[in-house]
């Protein structure tokens, strides 16, 4: 499975952020500087809950 890797566009040139990607209905989250490394899955309904919390 491909997962579309995306970052913040506020990140710039930086490496030191983090990645989102969205597979199957699960969102990814993995360390820019480390893409072979281990990554965070949750649920896409976690994920939104989590966004809408950091928005809030």
């Amino acid at each position: 499975m491909t997962i579309a890797w995306r970052k913040s566009s506020y990140s710039g040139s930086q490496a030191n952020c983090v990645e989102v990607g969205n597979a199957a209905g699960l969102v990814e989250v993995r360390d820019t500087s480390d893409r072979r490394g281990p990554a965070l899955t949750v649920s896409a309904d976690a994920w939104r809950r989590f966004t809408m919390g950091i928005k809030g």
